[in-house]
């Protein structure tokens, strides 16, 4: 071979590797996430850490084949239409939504860009997707919550705190779409316990307190706190206001009673949104979202936190603390 032939060899065989890695750059693609949480709360940094693994598990990572555009609303319809417009003019690949308001929004904005929500209550009541089978649509995803768990709910806040008699049922009315099927749901198994339920909408920090406080006042009283975008990202502020008026409460996620909050049951979210990451690949790659049926939780975790049970003066009976997924001590 003569030399100049050979240089030619070796420059075009060192040149396509380049070539190839910079066309591997420009084929980035690019998601959004609308989050109803604040960007520093560590609940919404476990939802993200556990979507990122399962993307990287089907073979996505930021910064070498993935874009994730991220908008942190916060409990505000005003920031979550703000924030789902800026999501859906940048036309994204997918757009990954945490809760119905997020979700309901999107859907008034886009039926072209494919939606994976993930905790949703009742996607079918709500009109987000056709069937669970069949979304039919561009939306799909993972529920989040079982109405029946409002039985389990009170069923656990009464085993913990055996002489409740009345429980104040808090939820936020707009941002809370379920909470009519929660507490028919409490009621149920209210009638089978003896206890009186109150219905206790809150929208501000002040009605908080005052409804917390005001169950202080009432002998044998207790709290369910419902699973909804208001409570979820002012659950500190609820947590702390049922310890200082030393109020039983029980709440939706496991995260909650990790946090200080006495007892929670729910589903295991980090699981969800790892899952819901195979969704976003399956789209990614050509499926369809009216093709993927959605799925609903796998895991339900129990949490107990004898610490906080301690400073109410309560003892947790060992046997609810050997059906606990977790104990807080």
């Amino acid at each position: 071979m003569r030399r100049r032939e050979f240089i030619k060899v070796i420059t075009g065989t060192a040149a396509w590797p380049l070539a190839a890695r910079a066309q591997q750059r420009e084929s980035v693609r690019r998601i959004g996430v609308l989050s109803v949480l604040a960007a520093d709360d560590p609940e919404v940094k476990a939802r993200i850490r556990a979507f990122r693994q399962g993307m990287e598990e089907h073979g996505w990572s930021e910064g070498r084949n993935l874009e994730i555009d991220y908008r942190w609303a916060g409990p505000d319809a005003g920031r979550i239409k703000a924030f789902a417009t800026e999501l859906v003019v940048g036309s994204p690949s997918v757009i990954l939504a945490m809760t119905s308001p997020a979700v309901a929004t999107l859907r008034e904005l886009t039926r072209a860009i494919p939606v994976v929500f993930v905790g949703i209550g009742d996607p079918v009541g709500q009109g987000f997707v056709a069937s669970l089978a069949r979304p039919g649509g561009n939306i799909t995803g993972f529920t989040g919550f079982e109405f029946s768990l409002g039985e389990k709910w009170l069923g656990f806040l009464k085993e913990l705190a055996p002489g409740i008699t009345r429980v104040a049922f808090i939820f936020h009315p707009e941002l809370g779409p379920f909470h009519l099927h929660w507490l028919n749901s409490v009621k149920v198994a209210a009638a089978n316990f003896g206890v009186e339920t109150t219905a206790t909408p809150v929208r501000a920090a002040a009605e908080l307190e005052s409804v917390i406080s005001t169950m202080a006042t009432i002998p044998n009283g207790g709290l369910i706190v419902e699973p909804d975008a208001y409570t979820i990202a002012n659950r500190r502020l609820i947590i702390g206001f049922a310890a200082k008026y030393r109020v039983p409460a029980i709440y939706g996620y496991p995260r909650d009673a990790a946090e200080g909050g006495l007892i929670s049951y729910g589903p295991n979210v980090d699981d969800l949104f790892r899952r819901s990451a195979s969704y976003v690949d399956r789209i990614l790659k050509g499926e369809k979202p009216a093709d993927l049926p959605v799925q609903q939780p796998l895991k339900y975790d129990l949490v107990v936190n004898v610490k906080t049970a301690k400073a109410l003066g309560i003892t947790v009976a060992t046997t609810l603390l050997a059906r606990a997924d977790e104990v807080i001590e």
